[in-house]
């Protein structure tokens, strides 16, 4: 298949990653590309060379715009419009034959543009008021929309989904996050460092269990690390840098437990599935799809409560560490999500009005 592959351009399509969503669009078009489609990545200009990018923007906006001076302001939406725009004309004259549409803006939900090249949507954020409306009036034969889990897809559609969204879970290449049969008895957190990830909250969790922490992730919040994080570090709390995924995997499969703290309605958490893909049992705060997520291969703990989660660092690490390791392999592994994209890609292709009249 030829397909288009829509991104979101507030950062580049490129290791290392910000977060979840730069890491999704990633994987997916690494995969595809290796199960032999043809795959034209719509993203922000500076995005991985190893891939057929046509740009949506030059760069990606947080090097213009960024977000935290420019959220909702108009010289960013005209921006982010223009570059969308003319990128969705671009895909209704290149001889597609299905859109992955990861950009969470409303010009690809529209009727008209995915009636005339069938689209699947993926949703990685809760609903909110700039997209909400776009998504509830799009569902038709020839768009699909999934959500990350099921969690999610309640707080979408709290009185019942549409049958053309479904749940697909994230996932990951197992091969890249190899497994390591023992740790060495401390703890790991990885994400974005800023409020709502709650790095502050994992340390104060690991100082309480007794066990050293490294953090990784990139500094999203400058002024939330200075105030909140870096006065924590210490000779047992140390921040590790923002890593690539290979180096990254190096250091996960050292630790022993993996410390998974969301602060908000979490969609999925696909730094929790890295480090279990390694052997990492995880302790975790119950919210968003936390327990969906962990299941078995790990204890969750009441959000926010410090004390009960560093009760669930001692728990976790009594998990045996083929536990995770069979969880992403069973549910996460990159082979049978990309088998769901490519069966998505299917049906909205065979809804298209010439493929039902032949």
């Amino acid at each position: 298949m030829r397909i288009a592959l829509l991104a979101h351009v507030r950062q580049p399509i490129r290791q290392p990653f910000l977060g979840g969503m730069e890491a999704h669009g990633w994987y997916l078009a690494e995969g595809l590309v290796a199960r032999g489609h043809e795959v034209v990545l719509f993203a922000s200009g500076d995005s991985d060379p190893r891939f057929t990018i046509d740009p949506v923007l030059p760069v990606h906006y947080e090097a213009v715009f960024p977000w935290a001076e420019h959220h909702g302001k108009p010289e960013l939406i005209a921006h982010v419009d223009a570059g969308y725009a003319a990128a969705c004309d671009r895909i209704a004259r290149g001889g597609f034959d299905v859109v992955h549409n990861n950009s969470l803006h409303r010009f690809p939900l529209e009727p008209r543009r995915t009636a005339q090249v069938p689209t699947v949507t993926s949703l990685h954020v809760p609903p909110y008021d700039a997209l909400h409306h776009f998504v509830r009036t799009s569902p038709s034969p020839t768009h699909r929309l999934t959500v990350t889990s099921a969690s999610q897809m309640k707080a979408w559609w709290p009185n019942g989904a549409p049958p053309e969204a479904s749940v697909l879970h994230n996932a990951i290449d197992p091969a890249a996050w190899p497994f390591v049969a023992k740790g060495n008895g401390e703890a790991v957190w990885c994400g974005r460092i800023t409020p709502n990830k709650g790095p502050h909250l994992a340390i104060q969790a690991a100082r309480a269990a007794g066990i050293p922490l490294t953090l990784f992730g990139a500094i999203e919040d400058p002024d939330y690390h200075a105030a909140a994080v870096a006065p924590l570090l210490d000779g047992t709390i140390r921040y590790g840098g923002h890593l690539d995924g290979t180096t990254l995997a190096q250091e996960l499969g050292k630790a022993s437990v993996f410390l998974f703290t969301p602060c908000w309605d979490e969609p999925f958490g696909l730094v929790a599935i890295e480090a279990m893909a390694c052997g990492l049992p995880v302790a975790a705060f119950d919210q968003g799809a936390a327990r969906e997520v962990v299941g078995e291969a790990g204890i969750v703990a009441p959000p926010g409560d410090v004390v009960a989660l560093a009760q669930a660092i001692g728990q976790a690490m009594a998990i045996p560490r083929a536990v995770p390791r069979r969880r992403v392999e069973a549910h996460f592994a990159r082979d049978l999500w990309l088998d769901r994209c490519e069966a998505l890609y299917a049906q909205v292709r065979a809804a298209r009005p010439d493929a039902m009249a032949a």
